[in-house]
């Protein structure tokens, strides 16, 4: 997905005229910390923060002078993603878009961010959470894929980061479409996968048995 299609018009950047006073005012009314700062010809010349406001002590000084070095933006055609990790690097509440010659698109807000990074990774939906450690000769997501498959469960999300600087090892984490994973883990132990953790669950005496029996039924 790409970042300009979370692009929220609502949102109104300052001018470069406007006061010290004028961005506060404006700051609080859309409950925000930055703004960007664009010119009447559509050119994005900087973003500004709360913090910088709070230093001045001339209300009436135009926001323009505070505005230092180059603009902080992302192109359109960046994935949300990406997009993510420009508001994180610099903490930014609001993330303007603009094209290369830093032609003002519009902005993003890093909450409505958040919340489509959410749904892509389906974090809202119910299901247990995995989490497994995998050597690096033993990567191989497709065989992991079909043990859970084999268990009647879907994987919602799969995030892969390396345990070691040297990516001997990797951390596999797994979101289900399903609360008990009794069964889920023990046919991934027994194909030789190590699971380290496991959250959302719900605790199934009965389930607890039934794979018991088909654990014994593999080993025949």
């Amino acid at each position: 997905m790409r970042i300009v299609q979370l692009i929220q018009e609502e949102l109104q950047p300052l001018r470069p005229d406007d006061t010290v006073r004028r961005a506060r005012e404006q700051m609080g009314q859309q409950r925000v910390r930055h703004l960007p700062i664009v010119d009447r010809g559509g050119t994005l010349r900087g973003v500004v923060s709360d913090e910088q406001l709070r230093l001045v002590d001339d209300l009436e000084q135009p926001v323009a002078a505070l505005v230092r070095g180059a603009p902080i933006s992302v192109t359109p055609d960046l994935h949300v993603f990406d997009a993510a990790r420009v508001v994180l690097q610099h903490g930014l509440t609001v993330l303007p878009v603009a094209e290369s010659n830093q032609h003002y698109q519009g902005a993003v807000l890093s909450q409505q961010l958040l919340e489509q990074l959410i749904r892509m990774l389906s974090l809202h939906e119910s299901g247990a959470i995995l989490e497994l450690e995998i050597e690096a000769r033993d990567y191989a997501l497709s065989n992991l894929l079909y043990c859970i498959e084999q268990c009647d469960a879907r994987v919602r999300t799969l995030l892969v980061q390396p345990v070691d600087a040297a990516e001997h090892r990797f951390r596999v984490t797994l979101k289900l479409n399903v609360q008990d994973t009794a069964r889920i883990r023990h046919v991934l132990e027994h194909r030789g996968f190590h699971v380290t953790a496991a959250y959302n669950e719900e605790d199934d005496e009965e389930l607890r048995q039934r794979i018991e029996a088909f654990m014994r039924y593999l080993e025949v």
